[in-house]
């Protein structure tokens, strides 16, 4: 019955098998061949029994060191088999009630499964030729004894022959699902990358433009609202609505660029951000402690989006005379990022909120195997975000110090 085992992608596992099939086979053959060889007894010469013993061991020593999967150097296989089946061949003379024929047909069997198409034929003929010779030589009819073993052996030969051509077929068909599976993915992130181009520009359009937009009106009104001499407080709402809107361009700007694939934000862009912040009219200080580490690139990303939604955060809701502390701790196995806002007169209302982004902070930290946690201080709020450091990620730039 025909397996419905799927074989694996690179046929590996598959080939190891085999191979240490044949390799117990082997072990086994040639332990036949020994008790096989003592069982049988041993010529009554004393010259003819060591002779016998000797060439039954070295036959089998080249026998099991062609076995050795490591050895695959052409001439030294070559050598072996033939080597083993001259022996056989020899034995056979010396003592035609022995093993010797069977090593012969071994060694015939090994050379057409394990050496090259023309090396293959020159060697089996010169096994085949000496295990041919020492028949006739032995038997009471020459010529029948001949012809026999050697449509044995040739029909042996053939068998291997076939196996060895039918084995690198099915390693020549694994190579091309191989290729055939890398040309493939290829594709697919080509249509992915495709994708995503057409989504950032989309993004582009849509959001950028009218974050411009934005902006370009806002800065009107609070044009406008200068000339008429309006509230003051007014003028300063819109003006941090203003720099507001020009910050989200930028960051939509930013999401575009990991669309197309361009390299992730991370902690070394944060003295960047510290800086809009602190154009904003908001105190920052930015600490970094530890020397910085290689960073996978979504963890940086997790780090960047974390401090920017907090300083966010400290903007819409800490008030006015609000100040944030930042600190950037690089430990051995992780690193911390620590975002303290204090001070600020109350929590303006009405403003709107999404209420997800501490959530999705949350989340996006927990997939890239990472911890936040956010709860209120005596006189403000904290948010502390633990990023495990992967040891195979690319090298980021140290940040500068900025307070």
């Amino acid at each position: 019955m025909r397996s419905t085992a799927k074989p694996s992608p690179s046929g590996a596992p598959q080939t190891r098998d085999l191979r240490r099939l044949l390799v117990i086979a082997g072990w086994v053959a040639a332990t036949v061949i020994a008790i096989s060889t003592v069982a049988s007894g041993l010529p009554s010469g004393a010259w003819q029994g060591a002779a016998t013993i000797g060439l039954t061991v070295l036959a089998l020593a080249l026998w099991l060191v062609a076995l050795v999967p490591g050895i695959t150097d052409t001439r030294v296989l070559t050598a072996c088999l033939v080597g083993a089946g001259v022996a056989g061949a020899v034995l056979d003379l010396l003592y035609p009630a022995g093993p010797g024929y069977i090593l012969a047909f071994m060694a015939v069997a090994a050379i057409g499964l394990r050496l090259p198409r023309r090396t293959a034929l020159a060697a089996g003929a010169v096994v085949v030729l000496a295990a041919g010779f020492a028949e006739a030589y032995t038997s009471e009819h020459p010529l029948s004894g001949a012809l026999n073993l050697a449509i044995g052996a040739g029909f042996l030969f053939v068998a291997s022959a076939f196996a060895a051509v039918n084995r690198d077929a099915h390693a020549q068909a694994e190579a091309l699902l191989r290729q055939e599976a890398a040309t493939r993915a290829a594709r697919e992130e080509a249509a992915a990358l495709a994708e995503r181009s057409r989504l950032a520009r989309e993004l582009h359009d849509v959001l950028a433009h009218t974050l411009s937009g934005l902006a370009v009106q806002l800065e009107g009104a609070r044009l406008l609202a200068e000339f008429t001499e309006a509230d003051p407080r007014l003028t300063e709402q819109v003006g941090n609505a203003q720099r507001l809107a020009c910050d989200g361009m930028a960051n939509a700007k930013r999401a575009v660029a990991t669309l197309r694939g361009d390299a992730l934000p991370g902690p070394d862009q944060l003295p960047g951000l510290i800086e809009q912040t602190l154009r904003s009219g908001i105190p920052v200080s930015y600490e970094v402690l530890g020397e910085p580490q290689p960073l996978a690139g979504e963890s940086g990303l997790a780090i960047y989006r974390t401090v920017q939604e907090a300083l966010t955060n400290t903007a819409k809701y800490a008030g006015r005379g609000a100040s944030a502390d930042v600190t950037l701790r690089w430990e051995p196995d992780q690193v911390v990022a620590e975002i303290v806002d204090a001070g600020g007169d109350s929590v303006p209302a009405g403003l709107p909120s999404g209420g997800l982004g501490l959530t999705g902070l949350a989340e996006r930290a927990a997939l890239a195997g990472g911890r936040l946690e956010t709860g209120p201080t005596g006189d403000g709020w904290r948010v502390q975000l633990a990023m495990p450091i992967a040891r195979f990620a690319p090298t980021i730039a140290a940040p500068e110090q900025i307070s």
